[in-house]
């Protein structure tokens, strides 16, 4: 009897378990939202680590593919002060491969490759120890069961109140996304600025960072510290919630782009012109307030259900969330993919069981360190954002 195993998120994390599981020749039913792959826009780059997000495709078969598609270049960093003065210029050498770009876009098609996935399946709900098993509700009304659901489906993921009381605090710290598009033609000078990767520029409690995608595409983030509501100070609207039902205040469009732009070159004024210039000329402004689990999130164990990625462990976006995530979805496939197809319940769960135990160490360090780094990335003092670069750039 083979298993009925369903991931809940398309996500990196969730279609890494699935595509590993896809190669040892194991059904998995892939779960999503999303009304289909194009359905909204994929977000930025990534960088996937050696040993982190670069052996999840190793162990999906696809690396070859990824060296193809990613960007060493992208690694650059370049970081000024808020006069513009250069204060770190890092460029890879030409076999530098620790931590290459490629876009979410990219990397989502490069792992759908031929898997089947639901779309348009939106979860409301995950009830474990039926006597059919798992059962998972979904937003039409209908109802499916499983021997095993992993919740892949993020920071506010519906599968995690199956196993945890967990929800995600705000950090204190808040992120506002712009683009730029065809930025070597429209806007050369920024272009230079931006480089082949990323420039970055730190004040007191704020930051501004662009970093250049495929295509001649930029995103520009200015991170600050403020209150939840600061944009209601501010009288910004807000506009349309990207997931509705889950949080009002994950991913919304800010509405009124002007008076975005406005609020923000008086948030970085005095900051030189050139760096200013990223939010003149920036489009799409997105809020997307930082909000975190508990680092050393755990829970008891329930047999049928488990958590991987942003679902389990959310952190600050510095680097490792998507990284931990694929790692452990390939790790879990992987793990119960070493069990015979017909193998019973009990092996199902011993699998799950020991990738929970190693996943919580992992994940706990990584939180650690991310949580301390946004700390010091956006500090009242802008050294400390620069010694962070210099630990990081001199391992």
């Amino acid at each position: 009897m083979r298993h009925r195993i369903a991931v809940v998120g398309g996500g990196p994390g969730g279609l890494s378990f699935a595509r590993v599981l896809h190669r040892h020749g194991r059904p998995v039913t892939v779960l999503e939202r999303d009304a289909g792959p194009d359905a909204r826009p994929p977000g930025g780059t990534l960088d996937l680590h050696l040993g982190l997000g670069q052996l999840a495709l190793e162990k999906a078969g696809l690396l070859d593919r990824f060296r193809e598609l990613s960007r060493p270049e992208g690694q650059a960093m370049r970081i000024l002060d808020t006069d513009g003065t250069v204060l770190r210029d890092w460029r890879p050498g030409p076999d530098e491969r620790a931590n290459p770009e490629i876009d979410r876009g990219q990397l989502r098609d490069l792992l759908l490759g031929p898997l089947d996935v639901q779309w348009g399946r939106g979860v409301t709900r995950v009830v474990p120890g039926t006597p059919n098993g798992v059962l998972v509700h979904f937003d039409d009304g209908r109802q499916e069961a499983y021997d095993l659901v992993v919740g892949a489906d993020g920071a506010w993921s519906r599968v995690r109140p199956a196993v945890s009381t967990a929800t995600p605090h705000y950090t204190g710290v808040t992120s506002v996304e712009a683009s730029l598009d065809d930025l070597d033609i429209r806007h050369p000078d920024l272009a230079r600025l931006v480089g082949d990767g990323s420039v970055a520029v730190y004040g007191a409690n704020r930051s501004l960072v662009a970093q250049r995608n495929s295509g001649g595409h930029v995103k520009v983030y200015a991170k600050f510290r403020a209150p939840l509501d600061w944009h209601t100070d501010q009288g910004l609207d807000l506009g349309r919630d990207l997931n509705p039902g889950l949080n009002p205040h994950l991913d919304p469009d800010l509405a009124d782009a002007e008076a975005v732009r406005s609020s923000l070159l008086a948030l970085f004024d005095g900051w030189t012109a050139p760096v200013l210039d990223l939010l003149r000329h920036g489009t799409a402004f997105v809020h997307r307030p930082l909000h975190v689990l508990p680092v050393g999130h755990t829970w008891t164990h329930v047999p049928g259900v488990t958590l991987l990625g942003d679902a389990a462990h959310l952190m600050p976006p510095l680097g490792a969330g998507a990284n931990l995530a694929m790692l452990e979805g390939a790790e879990l496939a992987e793990a119960l993919a070493a069990f015979p197809a017909d193998a019973g319940p009990e092996d199902l769960d011993e699998a799950v069981r020991a990738f929970e135990e190693r996943m919580w160490a992992r994940a706990a360090r990584w939180a650690e360190i991310t949580t301390a780094g946004l700390e010091r990335l956006v500090s009242p003092d802008p050294a400390e954002a620069l010694a962070v670069f210099d630990r990081v750039s001199s391992h």
